[in-house]
């Protein structure tokens, strides 16, 4: 049987019974269920306000565009960012007129604090932190310097569900956290995020700004005598980017199990570690900060002749994937070429291995003779 990167595990008839109950209520949209989750994301992460959306991506959008506007953050002002995330992280950037600044990545895949540090300016407004497998990287580093030059923080955590630092959940020292429970997350639904401001204003606006500017949406606007309150007024441009209760069904119940499928994803990369640490010459592992407890989204090994250890693995039905090319190769970013040569590095040598909650003991071993095999 073939080995693939990612397979959601879902407990499906619990899954079932809360999807259930948003049909017979009829209601599916935004409101009940997506209500129940957002307060439950609170609890499980202790941060002070959390608003369900239709992606990680909107989110993304969402937290610079807000805080561009709520600041007086300027056209071509500048955020400094990672050239190793999903093109979601940058795009948000982009498309709110703002200018990504690329700064390198260190040994952990995150942010390296010392090229953060090189790459500000007086144009400077915010510091994009990408927490890339589920890793923490140097972010409370990142937090200081932020804290020094006076810059606001998004943390980028779309990998980051369950991620603690000394038994803590990191996000609170940022203006506004983004988290993904996209389908092959830690927390999977079909397609989810959430957004966590720190600030109660900003968290009033990105509920209206994420259901088309309206100041209500229908779910406020209905009275539990079944009457439908229709006048409103559109305070800003937005967007449709709230969540749906048959969504939020599935990541209540997803959230229950996170922990639990966390802690057996942290033993599939300690079986993983056992045996390709054996090998440093030949394979390079990820750092871990102390402290750490990863969400261990991503196992990545970096590795001479990244391509053609694919194709080896394909050859024996394994399937893993590479996260992610630098995104300084995309045409709108291409005015960073060059400045970035670790991140160049990692994007032609990186290769994340299957880390998906039906893998066995086995599983890892074949994965790491093959690996080691085409290696050595």
């Amino acid at each position: 049987m073939s080995i693939q990167l990612f397979k959601a595990k879902y407990e499906v008839e619990e899954c079932l019974e809360e999807i259930r109950e948003c049909l017979e209520v009829g209601w599916t949209g935004m409101g009940f269920k997506t209500v129940k989750f957002e307060d439950a994301w609170k609890k499980y992460t202790r941060l002070p306000f959390a608003y369900y959306t239709n992606s990680s991506t909107i989110g993304l959008y969402m937290a610079v565009d807000i805080l561009k506007e709520e600041y007086g953050w300027g056209n071509e002002d500048e955020i400094i960012t990672s050239p190793i995330t999903f093109v979601s992280s940058n795009h948000a950037i982009l498309k709110s007129n703002m200018k990504p600044v690329f700064a390198d990545i260190d040994e952990t895949m995150c942010l390296d604090p010392k090229s953060v540090r090189e790459h500000i300016t007086d144009k400077t407004r915010a510091v994009m932190y990408v927490g890339l497998g589920g890793n923490i990287g140097h972010y409370y580093e990142i937090v200081k310097l932020c804290e020094e030059y006076g810059l606001k923080l998004i943390l980028d955590a779309a990998h980051m569900a369950g991620t603690r630092y000394k038994g803590e959940i990191p996000g609170n020292e940022a203006e506004v956290v983004v988290y993904s429970f996209q389908a092959v997350k830690n927390l999977p639904t079909a397609d989810s995020g959430m957004i966590c401001f720190k600030k109660g204003e900003f968290d009033e606006i990105v509920r209206k700004k994420c259901w088309l500017g309206i100041n209500k949406d229908t779910y406020a606007r209905t009275t539990n005598s079944g009457n439908y309150k229709w006048r409103y007024d559109v305070e800003y441009i937005g967007d449709k980017g709230h969540g749906n209760s048959i969504m939020a069904s599935i990541g209540l119940v997803q959230l229950k199990y996170l922990d639990r499928d966390n802690a057996y994803r942290r033993q599939l990369s300690k079986w993983y570690r056992d045996r390709l640490s054996q090998y440093p010459d030949r394979i390079k592992l990820v750092s871990i900060e102390e402290g750490c407890e990863s969400a261990c989204h991503l196992f990545q090994i970096c590795v001479d002749k990244r391509d053609e250890l694919i194709m080896a693995l394909n050859a024996a039905e394994i399937y893993p994937g590479v996260h992610y090319a630098n995104n300084i190769n995309y045409r709108m970013y291409e005015y960073a070429k060059g400045t970035c040569p670790y991140a160049e590095y990692v994007s032609e040598h990186t290769v994340s291995l299957p880390m998906n909650l039906y893998l066995t003991y086995e599983d890892i071993q074949k994965i790491c003779d093959e690996i080691i095999k085409f290696v050595i």
